[in-house]
């Protein structure tokens, strides 16, 4: 979710009766996502009744899959019980003002988006490995229970003061299991996709795969390293993703047994990118020892 630099539509004080809402705490491209009070907690003396509340961005609320759209975000996610990946609490409508929302977890810490700022030129080796190991793992845990995120970009990851977590998964489908019942949404026609993060095939019209997947995690992991994404534009042809993929230079913090499998990742043709989650997870994880 992206900073509070753009002014917000107005939203109900209070919602379903219960959740009060205090500030904007993020806007992205789809959703707004505020601090809010639970005041039923609240008024049975809990000191801690604060809570993350999602609702959809204005442009997205009135289409007739609005509602649809978020209860699908919340019954992926209410599935996935891992450490770094956020907990939704509940999916709730509010009647009178025909506003459906989803109450979450509060974080407290850093976007990526946000830690980048401070490193223009890239993290340390052992700060990146604590940042990388955990996200991967969040996401390959995803994939094995049958869930695509489908926008894994900086601003959708928060380094907490507990642990890492990944988050927004608004564009997110069940690639198998029960889950694939839900209602089956375009996202090609929401057109919601970050251009700088979204694989190469989904920009051109491809279904969602745990292969675009791991190439906006690895374009995210190369800024972390390096400071910079690794590649400015896609590329028009076939001979020039060749020719950006040689170019693509190893970040200096990176061993090299990471880099080698970082490499895999970027891979502008998904049927050459050919490494999982958790195979990436596992080489982060060792990677110290291979300088």
């Amino acid at each position: 979710m992206a900073s509070t630099g753009r002014k917000a539509r107005e939203a109900p004080q209070v919602l379903a009766g219960r959740f009060r809402l205090e500030r904007l705490l993020g806007a992205g491209g789809m959703g707004l996502v505020y601090r809010a009070r639970d005041l039923l907690h609240e008024q049975f003396g809990d000191p801690e009744p604060y809570i993350a509340l999602k609702m959809l961005s204005e442009p997205f609320s009135t289409s007739p899959d609005a509602s649809a759209l978020l209860y699908s975000e919340f019954a992926l996610t209410r599935h996935l019980h891992h450490p770094n990946v956020l907990r939704p609490f509940s999916f709730e409508v509010d009647a009178t003002h025909r506003q459906a929302f989803i109450t979450m977890e509060l974080m407290r810490g850093q976007t990526l988006d946000q830690l980048l700022c401070e490193h223009p030129r890239g993290m340390s080796w052992q700060a990146l490995q604590v940042i990388a190991v955990p996200l991967l793992d969040a996401l390959a845990y995803a994939h094995g229970r049958g869930v695509l995120h489908g926008d894994v970009k900086p601003s959708n990851v928060m380094r907490g003061e507990e642990q890492v977590r990944l988050f927004d998964f608004g564009l997110g489908q069940a690639e198998q299991g029960p889950l694939k019942r839900l209602a089956n949404l375009d996202r090609k026609r929401l057109n919601a996709w970050t251009p700088a993060y979204a694989a190469p095939e989904l920009l051109e019209g491809s279904a969602l795969s745990a292969a675009a997947d791991i190439y906006g995690a690895a374009c995210l992991l190369y800024e972390l390293a390096s400071g910079t994404h690794p590649f400015r534009r896609l590329p028009s042809t076939q001979a020039r993703a060749a020719r950006l993929e040689r170019q693509l230079k190893a970040p200096r913090n990176l061993p090299r047994r990471c880099w080698s499998a970082l490499r895999l990742a970027l891979a502008f043709d998904p049927g050459r990118r050919g490494i999982s989650a958790a195979q990436l997870r596992d080489v982060f994880s060792r990677g110290a020892s291979w300088w």
